[in-house]
């Protein structure tokens, strides 16, 4: 870990929020790579000249960010990643916002149609071949297992982003696919092929779409594909009942996301 830098000089006046800069500015800039673990907090206290609360405090809004792990007795760990730094913002817009689903995933049909427009273009012949096996292991979504089908679906659709070459873009759709699925796992009662069984074909095609290098077509058909799972997902009983008692709705989508956060928080302490 590289802090042997001096901090900048801190002055007295919001202490907790310079010092809480500076970490997030090494975090952010590499300086404190991913999985680094973090000076105790009497070390962090000595370098910058403060008391341990005020250290704890720079702390807690670091985790609050994404962008440490705290755990009692082993002190905390960098975990900066793209994925976990927009799984927070996305599950605070989301709480903040009060937003439904239509939402959510109305931003995640405008995505996909991006990427499946770049991946036309920047694809490997490779990368096509991987896409369509994808694609071939969600014919099965009836009989496989809920964990199997929504781990199968996903990669689908993770493969999918992938082709089309943008960090950014990439980690967007994978984040609010994960909870597309989620939701429809949960407001299926675990019977994901009510919502995304029929749609192999559909899948298939898109596929198709991008091994003819037809962006138009491929978009039109994540169009398509997108406007059926979000009407299916309406149509589930528990989907209505949350539709008229929201913000019951809002926060079932909150606690996915939550959830997804966490997870994305593990995987990282784990690499």
């Amino acid at each position: 870990m590289t802090m042997n830098q001096q901090p900048g000089k801190i002055y007295r006046k919001r202490v907790a929020d310079q010092i809480l800069e500076d970490l997030r500015g090494q975090i952010l800039s590499g300086a404190l790579a991913h999985g680094a673990k973090l000076p105790s907090e009497r070390e962090l206290a000595a370098r910058y000249g403060v008391s341990g609360p005020t250290i704890r405090e720079a702390i807690r809004v670091l985790t609050a960010m994404g962008l440490v792990t705290s755990r009692n007795g082993s002190g905390s760990t960098v975990t900066a990643q793209s994925d976990t730094l927009i799984a927070v913002s996305i599950a605070a817009a989301v709480q903040f916002g009060k937003m439904d689903g239509r939402d959510v995933f109305g931003l995640l049909n405008v995505l996909n149609t991006y990427a499946v427009r770049l991946a036309a273009e920047r694809a490997t012949d490779e990368e096509l071949v991987l896409v369509r096996q994808a694609a071939e292991r969600t014919a099965a979504l009836d009989s496989d297992g809920a964990d199997q089908a929504a781990a199968e679906l996903k990669n689908y659709f993770h493969v999918l982003a992938r082709l089309s070459h943008h960090p950014l873009l990439i980690a967007l759709c994978r984040f609010i696919t994960e909870i597309q699925i989620g939701l429809a796992v949960e407001l299926s009662g675990g019977k994901l092929e009510r919502i995304a069984g029929t749609l192999y074909e559909a899948r298939l095609e898109i596929v198709a779409a991008l091994e003819r290098r037809d962006a138009d077509r491929a978009a039109e058909l994540v169009e398509e594909y997108h406007q059926r799972v979000i009407e299916r997902i309406r149509k589930q009983p528990t989907s209505r009942e949350l539709n008229a008692s929201d913000p019951g709705f809002s926060r079932l989508l909150a606690s996915l996301l939550a959830s997804q956060v966490s997870l994305d928080s593990d995987a990282g302490e784990r690499v």
